[in-house]
C-alpha cells in the first residue's frame, strides 16, 4: 500500500538513549545524543512530541474509577497518531486490496467460544451461533439493573462493518464515519497491511492531552462544555436520549473541534482500541518512585468480571457515555473489550514511529 504524503517536511529530533540497565524498561535515559532526521508526516496523521505527564485519574476528577488509579509519570517518545478514527472509506480500501473478511463476518466455531467461557457453559442453539456482532438496543423503556448489560446490547446476526445495524442496513454514503464492528484482530490486520501499530494506553493519553499537562478531559477541566466538544449520550442512559450535541448515535470524524494538537474525536463518539492487556491491578502493581518510559502495560489481561477472557484496554468513551453511567468521555478513563469482539460503537486508530516510516 502507498500513503500520500504532505509536501512539507517535518523535522524530528531523534534521541539515541543509552539506558542504565536493559533489564528494566522502567530505568531513565541517563545519556542522550541528538541527531536530526527528515520524516514526511504521513497524509492524516500529525506529530505527537516526546511527553512527559501523569498518566492515570487526576486529583480532583470526582468520576475517576479504582483501575486508573494511582496517578503515575511516564514519559512516551514522539509518534506520529491519525488525526481521526479509521473510517470506513479506509477500511473499505484495506479489504478490497486484501480480501479481508472480519471476525464478525466470519462462521462462529463453538470449541474456539468455549475456551473463553467458564467451564461446563452449554453450546448455544445454532440458530445463535451464526456471524454477527453486537449493536445497541435502541428500544430499551426501563431498566431493573444497572449492572446487567445485556439490557441494552443485542447480539444481531447479519451485523458487520457494512452493515452496522444487521442485513437491512449499509454504510452507503457513510464513508467518513469511524469503521465499527471490529475486533482486535481486525485492527491488528489493518496496521499491517498500512504499517501501522495501534497505540499503546500511554501513548493514546498522551496525544488526548496534546499540549495539556494534567487535564481530566482533552480540552481541560470543564465539564460544562461537554455537548460541544464530545458525541456523547444526553439524558437517561440507556432509556431517554436527546440529542442535544448534534447526534442521537454515531457521528461522521471531525464533527466537533479537535484537540491543541488537531486531534479530533479523543473523547466519544466511539471507542478506540490500544495494544494493552486489560488489567484492574496493573497500576498498583508499578512502582510510584520510577518513572515509566514508554510503558507497554500489563503482561497479562486481568478483569474479575471476566477472568476466562483476553480483553485489551479501549479508550475515549462512546456516543452511549454518560455522567450518569460511565463518564468515560475522560482522558483517564477505560473499559475492557474481547479480542475476538466487536460492536457498534468501537473502532480503533493508528500509530506510526519514525523508525516505522524509515
Amino acid at each position: 500500500m502507498t500513503f500520500n504524503y504532505k509536501s512539507s517536511l517535518l523535522y524530528i529530533a531523534c534521541f539515541s538513549l543509552s539506558l542504565t540497565s536493559c533489564k528494566d524498561v522502567d530505568k531513565t535515559a541517563t545519556e542522550k545524543t541528538t541527531s536530526t532526521i527528515q520524516i514526511e508526516t504521513p497524509e492524516g496523521m500529525v506529530w505527537v512530541p516526546r511527553k512527559t505527564f501523569l498518566q492515570g485519574a487526576k486529583a480532583d476528577d470526582p468520576y475517576a474509577m479504582e483501575r486508573e488509579k494511582p496517578a503515575h509519570k511516564v514519559t512516551v517518545d514522539g509518534f506520529f497518531i491519525d488525526i481521526t478514527e479509521v473510517t470506513n472509506k479506509q477500511f473499505k480500501a484495506f479489504t478490497d486490496a486484501t480480501g479481508y473478511i472480519t471476525i464478525a463476518e466470519q462462521p462462529i466455531d463453538w470449541e474456539e467460544m468455549k475456551a473463553t467461557l467458564p467451564p461446563g457453559t452449554p453450546k448455544p442453539h445454532d440458530s445463535i451461533l451464526r456471524p454477527g456482532s453486537l449493536t445497541f438496543n435502541k428500544n430499551v423503556n426501563a431498566i431493573a439493573n444497572m449492572q446487567n448489560y445485556g439490557q441494552w446490547w443485542t447480539w444481531q446476526t447479519g451485523a458487520n462493518w457494512k452493515q452496522p445495524q444487521g442485513p437491512d442496513s449499509s454504510i452507503e454514503g457513510q464513508d467518513d464515519f469511524p469503521v465499527v464492528h471490529v475486533a482486535y484482530e481486525d485492527a491488528l490486520a489493518y496496521c499491517e497491511w498500512a504499517n501501522r501499530r495501534l497505540p499503546t494506553e500511554a501513548e493514546w493519553e498522551a496525544a488526548a492531552l496534546g499540549e495539556n499537562d494534567n487535564t481530566i478531559f482533552t480540552w481541560g477541566n470543564n465539564a460544562d462544555v461537554l455537548n460541544e466538544k464530545a458525541n456523547t449520550w444526553q439524558g437517561v442512559f440507556p432509556t431517554v436520549n436527546k440529542p442535544i450535541d448534534g447526534f442521537k448515535y454515531i457521528a461522521p470524524v471531525k464533527s466537533y473541534e479537535p484537540n491543541s494538537i488537531g486531534l479530533y474525536d479523543m473523547a466519544g463518539n466511539v471507542w478506540e482500541m490500544t495494544s494493552d492487556f486489560f488489567n484492574v491491578n496493573y497500576y498498583k502493581s508499578l512502582d510510584p518512585k520510577k518513572t515509566q518510559v514508554n510503558p507497554q502495560g500489563a503482561s497479562k489481561a486481568y478483569n474479575p468480571n471476566n477472568p476466562y477472557i483476553q480483553e485489551r484496554i479501549i479508550k475515549s468513551g462512546s456516543f452511549l457515555c454518560n455522567a450518569s453511567y460511565c463518564a468515560s468521555f475522560r482522558i483517564s478513563a477505560k473499559m475492557a473489550v474481547s479480542t475476538d469482539s466487536g460492536s457498534d460503537h468501537t473502532g480503533f486508530r493508528t500509530v506510526a514511529t519514525t523508525d516505522m516510516l524509515q
